[in-house]
This record gives structure tokens, C-alpha cells and sequence, in this order.
């Protein structure tokens, strides 16, 4: 892919546009803070609540609304109106300010109090344009340098986004502006959206594969089943085994922790969790080949998803996670039929909201012979190298088409081009399918 036809800018503005203080054209409208005590007597209002989880990085999620019922003159004070820029108060540094056009999806729609309405003089601003300078680098060099950052999570507030100095050019070349980055990131978010596909393909693609090898054997041999109807068919040579024979499940072992890693609970390895930072008294760090099984229901009844994961190496690991230490059989393979035969075997047929180590340990596993553990394991590895270089391909390509998508977004909302001369296919030259 050629990167050339967008270098990223700097942050600065070109001088091309005035800085205007983004206070002086647009007002900032406070949501509604949830009180468990308020009103919901007399002349009240069941409306659509807009909540941070519903608002997205320059897009909105709106498959899960809630409704809210509080008194009327309360909700006009927070209801949406088609062209208002929603900002979310707080989350991961680089989704600050981040604006998002309400195009009035949901009619008399409320928004919660960590949400920010900026609602744009109509005949100064345009909301679209505005939205596009939140996410170009310039709108984010100023929200993240802004933004008052603490160990999970960041936040900015109403004086910081009035303060934003925005550039401002005359409102007809906004608009311009606004549409011609309309039709060249909708390309790019197609393209990326191709990707992404390509990506979830690969994926189901690897785990069909290891599925058929492991039912069927590397040479096709003659599968059975037993009499127990939710187990699926395996090579007939293979052994049903139940798993506390072929692994030891670790329970609170923890390996001794630096004096920094014991005061921040962090350290330079990858985590196993909801969270990226270590920080809760059930994380603990482990540093030998193991197998992590999720205990979580959603994982073990949703067909798309690993379940099982093998690891080499110091790894933090929450009390989410069963962890196995194979004894009679290597971790990877047991990895890749934890993940194959996993929701027949921990699920019974049934969904349930997790699996215990009880439940853990009297899983029967179909374990091959001693001799084709090692070929297996082989083919497998083959087989995930194979993919990995597939998709860091993959990956390599989204990370330069966001690139690019937010270098394009920089340059026409800083004036270091005119639109109304640009060619679609200079900004986007050398970006295929």
C-alpha cells in the first residue's frame, strides 16, 4: 500500500483560518444526572437515555437505549436536537473529545450528564466540520494534553471544551470541507471494513482446520462417538480422559513480586482480564507454560469466541481464569481441544453462567496417543505461524488506512489544502480492496 499521498501534518494549524474559542460559537448543554430520588410524580416523561456506552469515536451504538422518566422541565433542559456535537466526559485518553453529529435518530432523545450536547451557532459553525476537528490530530493533541488522567481512566470537562481553540474557516468552506471528508473516509472505512472482515475469515478459517484435524486425526482416521450424546465424534485411537489426569489446575500460586510491581501491580507483561492494568487482589503473575480457560458463561456459549489460550512466559492472570498446568500432554495441543470440543464438553448442552474447577477438573478430554501428540502439535504450530503472518498483514494494512484516514482529516480541517482542488484519487492513490 503506498502511504505517500497523505503525510501526516503537523498538529498547527496552517494560519490559513482564524483560532476561535470554541465557547464563542457554540453552547454547551449539561445532561441529566440519574437520581434514584427524583421526581417521576406529576407531569412527567418517558423518554430515550443517552448513555457514554451508546456514544462511540465519531459514530453511535444506538442497539441498546434505555428509557427515562423524569419531570418535563427537566428533560427539556437535556434533550437532543439534530446537529449537536456529543462529546463523552471521561474513558481512555484518546476517545476525549472525540465528537460524534446527532442526527436526531431518536425522536425527544435525553443524554446523560457525562455526555456534553454542543449545540453550534448555526450560522458560524458547522457541527459535521466540527466533529471532524475532534478527530484529527490537532483536536487530539489538545483533549489528550488537556485531560486529567488517573490509573484506569481520563476525563476533561465543560471549561476545557469551550476552550478549545477551534480554526475556524467561513461556514460555505466548512461545509466543503465537511463533505469532501464524508466521501473520502467513507472509502477508507470501507476498505478498512474489508479488512476487518478479512481478519474475522481468517480466524474461522485456522479454527475449521484445527477442528477437522483434531476429529478426525492428521490422516483421517475412523472417528467414533461415545454414549454420552453432547460429546462429538474423535479419532477412534484416541482416549477419553478426564482432565484433573493430564493437568494440575493452580489455585492462588503466585510468584514473588519487585517492590515496584507490588506497589502499582503492574508489570511488563501481557494480562489475561477485563482490564488492562493489574490492580485487583486476585491478579496474580504466573511464569511457566499454562493454559487459561475462561470461566465466563458469555465466553463459553458464544461459538466466536477462544476460550482456551496457551502461554509461555510471565503473564497476570485474574481470578477469572482457570489456570492449567499440563501434566500428561503439551499445552498447546490441550489448548486447541479445550477450544474445539469446549462448549460439548464444559456446557453439556446446556448454558450456564460459568464453569468451576470441579466442573474443570472432571472434563472428559479426547487425548491421542503419545506418538502423534508431538505431529500435532507440529501442524498446529505450522498452521498458526501461517496465520500470524497473515494477519499481521492484515493488521499492518488497518494501521495505515487509520493513519491515513486521521492524516487526511488533519490536513483539510487545518488548511493545508483546498478541497474544492483536491482530487480524490491524490488523497487516496495506491488504497484498493
Amino acid at each position: 500500500m503506498n502511504t505517500s499521498a497523505v503525510t501526516p501534518p503537523s498538529p498547527k494549524p496552517s494560519g490559513a483560518y482564524e483560532l476561535v474559542r470554541l465557547g464563542y460559537v457554540a453552547r454547551l448543554q449539561n445532561g441529566l444526572t440519574v437520581d434514584a430520588k427524583r421526581d417521576v410524580t406529576g407531569d412527567v416523561v418517558t423518554s430515550p437515555y443517552l448513555r457514554v456506552a451508546n456514544v462511540q469515536a465519531g459514530s453511535l451504538d444506538l442497539e441498546s437505549v434505555t428509557e427515562i422518566t423524569v419531570p418535563r422541565s427537566v428533560a427539556q433542559r437535556s434533550t437532543l436536537r439534530p446537529g449537536d456535537v456529543l462529546m463523552t466526559e471521561g474513558g481512555d485518553l484518546d476517545k476525549l473529545g472525540r465528537g460524534t453529529v446527532w442526527q436526531g435518530e431518536l425522536d425527544r432523545c435525553l443524554h446523560q450528564n457525562h455526555i456534553f450536547a454542543v449545540r453550534p451557532d448555526a450560522q458560524r459553525l458547522s457541527g459535521r466540520f466540527l466533529a471532524y476537528v475532534t478527530q484529527s490530530l490537532y483536536g487530539r493533541h489538545y483533549f489528550e494534553s488537556t485531560g486529567t488522567k488517573t490509573t484506569n481512566l481520563a476525563s476533561t470537562n465543560s471549561s476545557k471544551i469551550q476552550s478549545f481553540p477551534l480554526p475556524l474557516p467561513p461556514l460555505d468552506e466548512q461545509r466543503r470541507i465537511a463533505d469532501f471528508l464524508d466521501a473520502e473516509t467513507s472509502h477508507l472505512d470501507l476498505l478498512a471494513g474489508k479488512r476487518d472482515l478479512q481478519l474475522g475469515l481468517l480466524k474461522r478459517r485456522r479454527f475449521s482446520l484445527v477442528r477437522e484435524v483434531l476429529m478426525s486425526g492428521l490422516r483421517g482416521a475412523q472417528t467414533e462417538t461415545t454414549d454420552l450424546g453432547w460429546l462429538p465424534k474423535h479419532p477412534a485411537d484416541w482416549s477419553l480422559v478426564p482432565l484433573r489426569y493430564i493437568s494440575q489446575c493452580l489455585d492462588g500460586k503466585r510468584i514473588p513480586l519487585s517492590s515496584q510491581e507490588r506497589s502499582s501491580r503492574q508489570g511488563p507483561y501481557p494480562y489475561y482480564g477485563a482490564s488492562r492494568v493489574v490492580d485487583h487482589v486476585d491478579d496474580y503473575l504466573f511464569d511457566e507454560p499454562l493454559v487459561l480457560f475462561g470461566e465466563d458463561g458469555a465466553q463459553l456459549g458464544n461459538p466466536n469466541l477462544e476460550v482456551s489460550f496457551f502461554v509461555e512466559g510471565k503473564i497476570w492472570v485474574n481470578n477469572h481464569a482457570h489456570v492449567l498446568r499440563p501434566t500428561g500432554i503439551h499445552g498447546r495441543l490441550l489448548s486447541e481441544i479445550l477450544n474445539v470440543f469446549d462448549r460439548e464438553l464444559c456446557m453439556s448442552g446446556a448454558t450456564r453462567e460459568k464453569i468451576t474447577q470441579e466442573g474443570m477438573n472432571g472434563i472428559l478430554v479426547p487425548v491421542p496417543p503419545q506418538d502423534q501428540q508431538h505431529e500435532l502439535v507440529e501442524w498446529i504450530s505450522a498452521e498458526q505461524a501461517k496465520g500470524n503472518r497473515l494477519e499481521e498483514s492484515l493488521r499492518r494494512q488497518l494501521s495505515l488506512l487509520t493513519e491515513r484516514r486521521q492524516a487526511l482529516i488533519t490536513a483539510a480541517v487545518t488548511g493545508q489544502f483546498d478541497v474544492s482542488t483536491a482530487s480524490g484519487r491524490n488523497v487516496t492513490d495506491g488504497v484498493t480492496a
